[in-house]
């Protein structure tokens, strides 16, 4: 692909899956010009299909395994 692609804004925990409607954490940007928004199990599900389908996916899955550090404060 060419080109550069609009930045993306970070996903919020008013994302919603399309699938089932949990949280999104992956955006993918259809090359028809749409999005979808998934879950992680969902996008886990069709990872295969939606990579052939898709110009860019945004992938913030990492976030569910971070702790907050203020968390670990709180925890003491």
């Amino acid at each position: 692909m060419t080109g550069t692609l609009a930045p993306t804004q970070p996903l919020t925990a008013a994302d919603r899956c399309d699938r089932c409607g949990a949280q999104a954490y992956v955006r993918v940007v259809l090359n028809s010009g749409g999005e979808l928004l998934f879950c992680a199990h969902h996008m886990r599900k069709h990872d295969d299909s939606l990579r052939k389908i898709a110009s860019e996916i945004q992938d913030e899955t990492n976030r569910l395994r971070s702790t907050p550090a203020s968390s670990q404060a709180e925890e003491r």
